[in-house]
């Protein structure tokens, strides 16, 4: 594989022409930092993510943490960092977490009212848009839980605020991580939400590179976006994000992600 031949792709979390172009920059940085060529490309909705992350030329895409953690250890792409959020949920860690949110004028007053309300997801192998508010939900029921009313997919956040504005929906979960940069970026676009609860924080996405990347490339644009936050130019690069700096994950504790979907799919039926 060619050095031209690695792509860099911010898809999960280029919420907004202004966000993506924020991304753009990031990679361009991270190419001279590390000295990869990389091909940065939008994969645009709704072309299904998991596509994107069978590619065999990722050099810097972001992952979900669900979908990794359902994976063998010789069948996961190789993560290369996680970013640290500017943000209460972050806690200073690698982690994120998703804000329940609803219709300011809607009929969802408190936390109380989720259990009948009609609910949004985004995608089945989503964490933040599927697997989090389930397991957020599940504390709210009894044991053998009525049907729930349900929406989906929506594919990401844009969907579930245009079916809470359109009314299809009355409640619906947001990567908290997100809905920051739809804030910074766009604040027209969360006029009018209000966000009744968050989740618990979990393991965040990551930013990934193939298994057949080329080992020294892999471990070049790791080291950058490690030492980013180091330097001036790369805290430029990261502050139009909130990021405050990326770290290095434990893999093994994304599994706990796998094991709060297997938890809730024994209380609740499938979306």
């Amino acid at each position: 594989m060619s050095v031209a031949n690695l792509i860099a792709c911010s898809r999960m979390y280029n919420v907004t022409p202004a966000a993506r172009a924020c991304w753009d920059d990031l990679f361009f940085w991270l190419s001279g930092q590390a000295g990869v060529e990389l091909k940065i490309i939008s994969h645009p909705a709704p072309a299904p993510l998991s596509e994107l992350w069978a590619r065999p030329d990722m050099g810097a895409v972001f992952m979900c943490g669900y979908p990794l953690s359902l994976l063998a250890e010789n069948e996961r792409p190789t993560v290369l960092a996680a970013p640290v959020a500017h943000a209460s949920w972050a806690g200073g860690r690698p982690c994120y977490a998703s804000h329940i949110v609803v219709s300011k004028d809607g009929p969802v007053r408190t936390a109380a009212d989720l259990p009948t309300a009609i609910w949004g997801w985004t995608v089945r192998d989503s964490q933040s848009g599927y697997n989090a508010p389930r397991d957020f939900l599940s504390g709210f029921l009894p044991e053998r839980a009525p049907a729930l009313r349900t929406v989906g997919p929506l594919l990401n956040p844009s969907g579930v605020v245009a079916a809470l504005r359109e009314g299809r929906i009355e409640v619906g979960a947001m990567d908290a991580y997100a809905y920051t940069l739809l804030s910074m970026h766009e604040p027209d676009a969360v006029v009018g939400l209000r966000i009744v609860a968050t989740t618990r924080s979990l393991p965040c996405p990551t930013l990934v590179s193939s298994r057949t990347a080329p080992a020294d490339m892999v471990s070049t644009l790791r080291q950058a976006l490690l030492r980013a936050h180091e330097s001036e130019d790369g805290r430029a690069a990261l502050r139009p994000l909130a990021i405050e700096r990326f770290d290095n994950p434990d893999v093994a504790s994304y599994r706990v992600l796998a094991e709060a979907a297997e938890a809730v799919d024994q209380r609740l039926a499938a979306w």
